[in-house]
This record gives C-alpha cells, sequence and structure tokens, in this order.
C-alpha cells in the first residue's frame, strides 16, 4: 500500500485539527507534521521529505500559491488546496493541484482527492510540477506575487471549462470533450460523451467571454463544438440540421445557418 508523507498547512489551528482527524480513517496518509505559515512550511520541507500537502491559500503574510516557488524540482510534493474561497480555483488548477477542497472538508470529497493522489503516478506528478517551478521562476520576480504564475504559457482556461458553486465540487471539463451547450433559463446544460452537467451562466455570456473560436451559436439556445459536426442536412426555410459524430442532431435556425454553413464549403 502507498503511504504519502503529508504535511498539512493552515493557520487556523481548528481547521488543521480538524483535517488531521480526518486523515485518521485513511492509511493511506501519514500525517508527519503541520505548519501555521509559509515559512513554516518551508522549514519543514527542508527537513523533510513530503508527498503531499494540504494548503490553505489565504494566510496573514504570505499566500498557499508563495510556497510552490519553493519547491525543488527534485522532490516535488502533489498538492491539495483547502479553502474556504472557491474564487482561487482556476489559478490552483493553473499551478497544477490534484485537487481543491472547501472548507468545511466534506469526507467523501476528502476519500475523492486522496485517490486521485494515490492513483496518480509518481513521475507524473513530479514531471508537472517540475514544469510549474521553472515558469515560477521565469515569471515572477522578487516584487511580484506568485499569483503571477497565472500569466505563464499554460493557461488553464484556456484548454477547459471550470464550473464551480459553493454547494458542489467543482468540475473541469476540457473543452474539446463538450459536443454542445444549451440553455435553460439562467442554467446552461453542457453535454460531453459520458454526462451533461450543469452550471449557472447565460449563454451569451459563455460565447463571448469563455468559449473558445470551436464553438459556435446556431439557434438562439445552442451553441456547438464545430469540431464534433459530422455533416449538415438541408430542411425547409433555409434551416439545417447539424448531425454529431455522436449520432446526435441539433437544429440550425435560419438566422445562424449561414454562418454556420460558410464554414463547411471547403
Amino acid at each position: 500500500m502507498i503511504q504519502l508523507k503529508t504535511l498539512l498547512v493552515d493557520d487556523e489551528y481548528s481547521a488543521t485539527e480538524g483535517l488531521r482527524i480526518r486523515l485518521e480513517a485513511f492509511p493511506e496518509i501519514n500525517v508527519i507534521g503541520s505548519a501555521a505559515s509559509v515559512d513554516e512550511a518551508i522549514q519543514l520541507l527542508n527537513q523533510f521529505d513530503v508527498d503531499l500537502i494540504f494548503l490553505d491559500i489565504e494566510m496573514p503574510t504570505k499566500s498557499g500559491f508563495e510556497l510552490i516557488k519553493h519547491f525543488q524540482p527534485e522532490s516535488c510534493p502533489a498538492v491539495i488546496f483547502v479553502t474556504a474561497f472557491h474564487q482561487h480555483a482556476v489559478q490552483a488548477f493553473e499551478v497544477r493541484a490534484l485537487d481543491y477542497l472547501l472548507k468545511p472538508v466534506k469526507l467523501a470529497r476528502l476519500a475523492e482527492a486522496i485517490e486521485r493522489v494515490v492513483t496518480t503516478e509518481r513521475l507524473q506528478r513530479k514531471t508537472a510540477l517540475i514544469e510549474v517551478h521553472q515558469s515560477l521562476i521565469k515569471d515572477a520576480t522578487d516584487s511580484q506575487e506568485v499569483g503571477a504564475a497565472g500569466n505563464s504559457e499554460y493557461k488553464f482556461e484556456a484548454e477547459n471549462l471550470v464550473i464551480q458553486d459553493a454547494k458542489n465540487p467543482i468540475q473541469i471539463i476540457p473543452f474539446k470533450d463538450i459536443l454542445w451547450i444549451d440553455a435553460a433559463g439562467d442554467y446552461m446544460c453542457v453535454h460531453t460523451p459520458a454526462e451533461t452537467h450543469v452550471m449557472r451562466a447565460r449563454l451569451k455570456e459563455l460565447e463571448k467571454n469563455t468559449l473558445p473560436e470551436d464553438f459556435l451559436r446556431i439557434h438562439k439556445s445552442t451553441i456547438v463544438n464545430l469540431s464534433h459536426i459530422k455533416q449538415l442536412n438541408p430542411l425547409r426555410n433555409s434551416e439545417y440540421m447539424a448531425v454529431l459524430q455522436s449520432g446526435k442532431t441539433l437544429k440550425v435556425s435560419r438566422t445562424y445557418s449561414k454562418n454556420l454553413k460558410s464554414l463547411f464549403k471547403h
């Protein structure tokens, strides 16, 4: 059985102890210490080989992101962020965190996060974190917060749709896996081959600010991923039926048909 030498980093004693108690249920986890600040964590990292860090973000003097640039490439631990704030999720995944847990941490979500660590090959974790370390060293200056990592060459939001709210686990959906998106009031149904995800947003906002160029509006309530369209079948009144690779058919209204048809001329 894999046993992960684990460090807890959080300035709130009650949060640290609560997490420590929950982790006792997992034989894969061996908590070797805790730190109430980034500086304390660095001291422990210099003394011990650590496989996994449960890391808070908003702490006095230095944020949890500040700790990442101190990782040594040859011994990069895996990171699971544990925070009361969900607005840092995108930045957390940009620095290759394995998971992002919201306080208070539910046991089921903790189990999912630990399973993800255990089943992730050590080489993959080290390679990913080494890349982040090199990016941070290149992009960060002495006067900048480590948040500048969000400006590195890899942009998480450029390749993934992030669905987050206060009640459910954060969902990361690669744009390439999305077949189409349709509107249901203030909610969007994001369809992939495996399942349908629901997010609170407006179609116009997604179209303008979030989705890449491969996505095109084909109806007042539907956006499709062009890479998944197999063919267009003509209907009456200049309308079309778009047939996806999966066999799903979507109606293309007359308002949007000309634009879509022009993309399939060649």
